[in-house]
């Protein structure tokens, strides 16, 4: 099962004229699936850490790139009924969580077009 793995880039600037410095930029942090390392989640895009997945701690990111996402159903989960699909990484097709489509009760609307990508171990 899937899952995500954090990373950090490095980027080399080149100076206006034309010489390599050798500083180094701390990019945007990524989280990346973690079968293939295709990049799937932008830190600034996590919403919540305390969230629960089907194996595990799980987040709730307001975006998610690089994924397909498949066919919609019904799933009661422990915060109720809803209707989610699952997500999967786009270049190797591993489970990475599930995008909520529709919630039934009202406390639970904000999760609506969200999605849930679970930690790896």
């Amino acid at each position: 099962m899937a899952l995500l793995a954090d990373l950090n880039l490095e980027v080399l600037v080149v100076s206006a004229v034309n010489l390599v410095s050798m500083a180094e930029l701390v990019g945007p942090r990524l989280y990346s699936c973690c079968n293939c390392r295709n990049h799937v989640a932008l830190h600034d895009d996590v919403i919540s850490k305390a969230f629960q997945g089907r194996h595990g701690r799980a987040f709730l990111f307001s975006h998610a790139m690089n994924i397909m996402v498949g066919p919609r159903e019904d799933r009661q989960l422990m915060t109720g009924l809803h209707t989610v699909a699952d997500v999967y990484c786009c270049d190797c097709n591993e489970v990475l969580g599930w995008k909520y489509e529709r919630a039934y009760e009202e406390a639970q609307k904000y999760k609506e077009g969200k999605f849930i990508l679970e930690k790896s171990k």
